[in-house]
């Protein structure tokens, strides 16, 4: 039995590789629910770009969950690679990176966080989650073009 009661969440260099497997995985199984062109996870040239900034919670040596931020711009960061492994699901490991990341994203100054989802049923838990949160529905930002296979999500934050 995994137990998530001793994960905190971090930050993460990416060193080990084990967040770049987890997040390598998830962008496998994006092509059971989009077509190429409209696959938006992070390749991993992408990974140590220096706008981007990741968090993880682990079980001793297990990644059971990961998280990142990239900045767009002094005030607008997107969530980015939020994704549970499966032995961990539905145990709100999700919730809580999100919260640190919301919180991190306020603390540095951001006023709006912006993502982008899947448009699939697969994602419907992690939409649940960013609306429980006060994300709401938009559209294409930064580099994004309107699209099916994906939805739009931000939310504003006030100062702490």
């Amino acid at each position: 039995m995994n137990t998530t009661a001793s994960l905190r969440i971090q930050p993460d260099d990416l060193s080990d590789g084990k967040v770049i497997a987890l997040l390598e995985a998830h962008h496998k199984e994006m092509y059971l629910y989009s077509p190429p062109e409209s696959i938006h996870s992070l390749k991993k040239s992408e990974f140590f770009d220096p706008s981007m900034r990741f968090w993880s919670a682990r079980n001793e040596d297990d990644v059971a969950a990961c998280g990142g931020l990239k900045q767009l711009s002094s005030e607008h960061a997107e969530i980015k690679s939020m994704k549970t492994a499966s032995q961990y699901l539905r145990r709100g490991l999700a919730e809580k990176i999100l919260l640190h990341i919301i919180e991190t994203a306020r603390e540095d100054g951001v006023k709006r966080l912006s993502l982008e989802t899947g448009s699939h049923e697969a994602f419907m838990p992690a939409i649940r989650l960013y609306e429980k949160h006060g994300f709401e529905e938009c559209g294409p930002f930064g580099d994004y073009k309107l699209d099916p296979y994906s939805r739009f999500f931000r939310r504003d934050l006030l100062a702490a």
